[in-house]
């Protein structure tokens, strides 16, 4: 039988997604606002052939309450930039993607296009961004640009705030637009660099992009050159309707977070009849299926660890996706099964780490490889090759005419 490759993503969070994994012997706390450790991460997800990382980020500190603060003293708490970390640890790395998360509800999209377009320059086109809303009036305090309305799990179907959180995934979508129009502002020539003649940039390749939308105006053209993946890998993260709507109109690649495989198949319909609404049936749009993982080389293990965490924590872990404890044996047959219902693949997010990345890398992926789902080697030196998505067009360049 012939099988599809997978697409296998790791999502790096502080010292694991689990809130004790910090605790764990294992785990470097000490290490975590260093350079060394995110590298040392990389560098393992790079070995195990994955696809690309991301790198969690907010405007607002962890906190247990995802709608509110907390004042717990014994999670970790204080985290890096992501972009900016990103743009430190790629160029350590050959041919692992990174999809560092940024904010798009109070941060400019000029300022965000400059900052993937660079990280992508700096890794040789291995960037993207994962883009999030913010819809907690503390996090907006800290700009005190808008009003917010209180979002809290008794207030989720209230219609003004069903309406604002709407509003900041619509916006989200213009934001992605202003981004990619930015990203396609020089054209891939622009640069001459020319010392003889003088000619560094040639003014007739560089656009003003001039774009006027709802929630923003912005002229262009950017100060970085086109980044050489042509457009950077856009994502999100998808839970209901809503950002579902975001990654059909908007992204290369989305996340969703099923809990068996009928959840997967249904998630995947209701991705693709919002990108069939936005007019782009006919593009690769990637559904990657979210999950936590605690993995070890037997289940009893794995079940003993998560129940120390858990002790550790004060109380059981639960999480928005899919919590898997099991082997990596156990997890290929999970990711097979899921699989056909119509996810091209994956994000794990590893327990804690190093430990539950190593059992990725070293466990799961040599087991995927026996079945012939995963790759053997890498075989492009983008992440978009990696992904099999094209390189796209500039928009502003002129077409060439058939003679």
């Amino acid at each position: 039988m012939t099988h599809t490759p997978l697409h296998l993503v790791a999502a790096l969070e502080g010292a694991g997604w689990h809130p004790a994994a910090w605790r764990e012997p294992g785990a470097r706390p000490r290490e975590l606002l260093t350079a060394r450790y995110w590298v040392d991460l990389a560098a393992e997800a790079e070995r195990g052939l994955l696809d690309a990382v991301t790198i969690e980020d907010a405007l607002q500190l962890q906190s247990e309450d995802p709608f509110a603060p907390d004042d717990r003293t014994d999670r970790v708490r204080g985290r890096l930039d992501a972009v900016l970390l990103a743009a430190r640890v790629a160029p350590t790395t050959r041919h692992l993607g990174f999809l560092p998360t940024a904010v798009t509800t109070h941060t400019e999209p000029f300022h965000l296009s400059k900052a993937v377009a660079t990280l992508d320059h700096v890794s040789t086109g291995r960037a993207g961004v994962r883009v999030q809303v913010a819809v907690r009036a503390d996090t907006a305090g800290h700009f005190g640009r808008r009003e917010v309305p209180t979002v809290s799990r008794d207030r989720h179907d209230d219609p003004e705030v069903q309406r604002f959180v709407a509003d900041q995934f619509d916006e989200a979508a213009e934001y992605v637009e202003v981004l990619r129009r930015l990203w396609d502002s020089w054209e891939d020539d622009a640069e001459i660099r020319d010392a003889a003649t003088g000619r560094f940039v040639d003014v007739d390749k560089l656009h003003h992009v001039d774009f006027e939308g709802r929630s923003f105006s912005v002229r262009g053209p950017s100060i970085t050159p086109r980044p050489p993946q042509g457009q950077p890998v856009v994502a999100a993260l998808g839970h209901a309707e809503v950002p579902w709507r975001l990654i059909g109109r908007s992204a290369d690649l989305g996340f969703v977070t099923p809990t068996d495989a009928a959840d997967a198949a249904r998630l995947v319909a209701a991705v693709r009849s919002e990108q069939a609404d936005a007019g782009r049936a006919e593009e690769t749009v990637h559904v990657f299926g979210d999950l936590v993982v605690a993995l070890d080389e037997d289940e009893a293990t794995a079940r003993e660890r998560l129940q120390r965490l858990d002790e550790w924590a004060g109380v059981a872990f639960t999480s928005d996706a899919h919590v898997f404890t099991g082997t990596p044996s156990q997890l290929a047959d999970l990711l097979g099964e899921w699989q056909q219902a119509g996810l091209t693949g994956f994000r794990l997010r590893p327990a804690t780490l190093p430990h539950d990345l190593e059992q990725i890398t070293r466990g799961l992926v040599p087991e995927l490889q026996r079945r012939g789902l995963f790759r053997t080697g890498y075989e492009a030196d983008t992440l978009r090759g990696l992904l099999g998505l094209g390189r796209p067009a500039n928009r502003y360049a002129a077409q060439p005419t058939n003679a």
